[in-house]
Parts: C-alpha cells; structure tokens; sequence
C-alpha cells in the first residue's frame, strides 16, 4: 500500500487542512531544538480529539509507518524528531483547558495546551502551578509529561511528574486507557500512570492530563550572591540544603554567562566574578525572610564577595528574567548554540563545573555553563557553529568526557532534557545490561511493531 493511500485516508478522517505532506511545509517539522539534528517525515497530521488520535495510530498500525508524537517542537534531544520518517503526530491543535476544579485543587487539560497557560488559569484563581521549564512560555505540557520536564523550581516542588495525578493514554494497539483520579491517595493497583511520564513516547501518546495545583505562595525573596571561586558557591548551595532550607529556585551562573546575559539584560552584573548564585525562596512573609536571612549569612560565611537582596519587586522579576535569558544571551555569540544537561549530586558540583571548563580548554572550545545548582542540575552550553566540521568535532569529543566524568561522579546524563536521539549513544554507559533489558521488554509488551517513535531512547534488539 502506498503513501498517498495513507494520505487519502488520513485527509478522510481529519480533512485536508489538517494533514500536510508537502515537501516545504513537512520541513518544519524536520527537527526540534536539537542542533545538527533534522529528518523529514512523510506526513503530519494535526489531531483534536481522543478518537482522532485513536485512528491515525491505527493507521500507522495498517501501514507499517513510524508514528512520532510532537508538540511546539521546543525538545533538546530530537525526541520528536522522525528519524526513520513515517507520521508526525502533532498535538498543538489538541489544546483545551476542560476543567478547573477549585474544589480538589486540580485542573484537567489536553496535551496541546502551553504551559504558560496553565500557569497562568492557576494564578487567575488564586493557585499555583510550579513546574517551569525553560521554554514555559511555548512548551505544550504533553511535552513536559513525555519528558518529565523540570524548571527553576524543581529544588522545592519538584518535577512535572509530581503535579500528574491522571492520563489518558493511546495505546500502540488503539485502546484508550486512563490511569489516576482526583484523590491524593490511591494504591490501587500498579502506578502505571508514572511508566508514562517521562517515556519520551515511545510507550503510548497521553491525550489527557490531570494536574494538581497548589496554594500560591504569600511572598517571595530574591538574593543574588557573588563569588571568587566555584568551589565557594557549590558549598554555599550544600550549606544552604543543610542548615536546612530549601529556596525556591538556586541558580548558578559561571563568568562566561554572567558576561554573555549582561552584554544581553544590562541590569549590572558583575563581570569579574567567578560565579553568581541567584536565590529566591518563597512561603509565608515572617518565614521567608528568616530564610532569606540565613542564606545571606552562609554566603558570606562562604566568602561571597557580595550578596545583595532584591529592594523592590520589579528588581526581584528584573534579576529572574536574566537568568531565563541565559540561554538567549550565550546565543547571540555564535551560530550553534549546544545546550546539553547533566545532573551530579550536589557534593560534586564544583568538580563537575571545573572539569566542564578545562574540557572545553582541551579541546579548544567556547563554553558557558549555568543551571539549577540546588538541585545539581548543569546546562553546558557549548557556543560553536555546525558548518565547521573541525570544531564540531571538538565539542564533541568535550561533551564525551563531560558525560563520561558525570557518569564517574555518580550522575546521569540527562536531568532535564530526555535522552531522545542525542543522548541514546550515553545511556548504555549510565544503566547496566539488566536495566537496558527490562526497557526494552517493556517497549516491546507495549509496542511489540515499534511503531511508537522508533529509534529513541535505545535500540529493541
């Protein structure tokens, strides 16, 4: 059977509008935010309901095509990218708020919807919903669900898989199933649900989402603490943790950065210093400043050169904008920009800095680095350009002592970001045989075609 008969039948279940195959328009959807990663797919189908997912997947199932579940395409580690062609199944039509339940703190949505606009519906009513990635503003939260997304505040409330409380998935066969509820305990049979998140969809294609939402917190506080040295602001984040508080957000920038988003932002940071730590706890008004207070006493202790607390509160979201700028600012330096993301426990976070630098020195390679340093989260961001084949080389033969000395640390190769296609060489170095093994027998209970975004994670032998 034929593509354009596949195609014939995908534009009699959804019209022509919402099925592209031509060549100029299925080239945006070739990559994702992956650099040096891109794959035409044969076709891309637009669904808006539960059903309509349901039959493009049997479909895929008839024809024997690779079906690749794709959001805004904001990933990091081609994980919706079709690199084996077949059916790219975007969900950013599938994209309404269908409840919010101020009663039981919850709010039910479809997998197309920004997470920005959930963030924002939970604010309009008082609440709060704390997952935020980088890309907030343009990531749809299926995207967040496949990836397990975490954000600046992962340090306190955690990741996207603590606020999933219910999907609707697709299965690779067409059943519909749903897993979880509106209660906040139910240990009724296997947590299947959580298999779900963080899949990168290689398992099933979430059509609902159930999240909780929590109270919004009554006031916040921001510390931006200036050091000398890494070694001096990786201790301030463990004293910090062990005194014990736990801030909202504990982001780290190294010298390289701090120019780069200053050049950017111009809000005055300090270009001669080593590292920054910008700060933000929330809560209770008397609680935080208690906590805002110790933080500042420890950074001292720890021989920050400054440490200065945000006067007002267009300051504080003037010092939070910066740091989300990081990304932005690093690149306008060159043509490719390589944000990578690997995780350690907190106790090596200087080691793993350092090396990150005199890797990049080795190799003769522009790096900057930043990230969530109270949860041991790092953001390499090597600064390159693709057309130089030489220095591609480089930066990759970097990133492979990176990963490598990461994995020695006793960390994982991907914190954030997923592990996708880019990240697949590395996984077999983190996770023994029997471990590799027990993924692929649940890949192929679930999906024994392969027809659910093949290629990624690792290979079904």
């Amino acid at each position: 059977m034929s593509d354009s008969t596949l195609n014939s039948e995908l534009q009699q279940l959804l019209g022509n509008d919402r099925v592209l195959t031509d060549q100029e328009q299925l080239l945006s959807y070739s990559y994702d935010g992956t650099p040096t990663l891109n794959a035409l797919p044969d076709v891309v189908v637009f669904p808006k309901t539960t059903e309509e997912v349901r039959q493009i997947v049997l479909l895929a199932r008839k024809y024997h095509k690779p079906l690749v579940t794709r959001g805004s395409g904001t990933g990091l580690s081609g994980g919706s990218v079709a690199i084996q062609g077949g059916i790219v199944l975007c969900l950013t039509k599938f994209n309404q708020i269908l409840e919010l339940d101020r009663k039981n703190l919850t709010i039910l949505v479809e997998p197309g919807v920004l997470t920005q606009q959930i963030a924002d519906a939970a604010t309009e009513i008082g609440l709060f919903y704390p997952p935020d990635p980088g890309t907030i503003k343009i990531s749809t939260i299926g995207g967040n669900v496949a990836n397990n997304s975490g954000g600046l505040r992962g340090l306190k409330y955690g990741v996207t898989r603590d606020y999933v409380m219910g999907l609707e998935i697709v299965l690779a066969d067409g059943t519909i199933t749903w897993f979880g509820n509106k209660c906040t305990k139910d240990v009724a049979g296997i947590s299947v649900k959580d298999l779900f998140i963080g899949s990168e969809g290689i398992l099933g294609i979430v059509t609902r989402i159930l999240l909780t939402l929590v109270p919004k917190p009554a006031a916040r506080e921001t510390i931006l603490a200036t050091f000398d040295s890494l070694e001096s602001a990786a201790q301030t984040v463990s004293d910090v943790i062990a005194h014990p508080v736990i801030p909202c957000t504990m982001e780290f920038l190294d010298k390289t950065t701090i120019a780069c988003v200053e050049d950017y932002a111009k809000i005055g940071l300090p270009l001669d210093a080593e590292a920054i730590l910008l700060i933000e706890t929330d809560g209770h008004p008397s609680v935080i400043l208690e906590e805002i207070a110790a933080v500042e006493e420890i950074a001292k202790r720890n021989g920050a050169r400054k440490v200065e607390r945000a006067k007002t509160e267009e300051e504080r979201l003037s010092l939070a904008a910066a740091r989300r700028s990081a990304l932005s600012a690093l690149a306008r330096r060159r043509p490719t920009t390589m944000l990578e993301d690997v995780t350690v426990p907190r106790s090596e976070l200087a080691k793993l800095v350092r090396f990150i630098q005199d890797a990049a020195t080795r190799h003769n390679v522009q790096v900057g680095t930043f990230g969530h340093f109270g949860d041991g989260n790092v953001h390499p961001t090597f600064l390159t350009d693709e057309r130089d084949k030489e220095e591609l080389k480089r930066v990759h033969a970097a990133l492979d002592e990176i990963f490598a000395y990461t994995i020695q640390l006793k960390g994982t190769i991907t914190g954030e970001h997923g592990v996708g296609v880019a990240k697949k060489p590395y996984l077999p170095k983190q996770f023994d045989e029997g471990s590799l093994n027990l993924l692929r027998t649940v890949k192929k209970s679930l999906d024994p075609e392969n027809i659910l975004n093949p290629g990624k994670i690792f290979d079904v032998l």
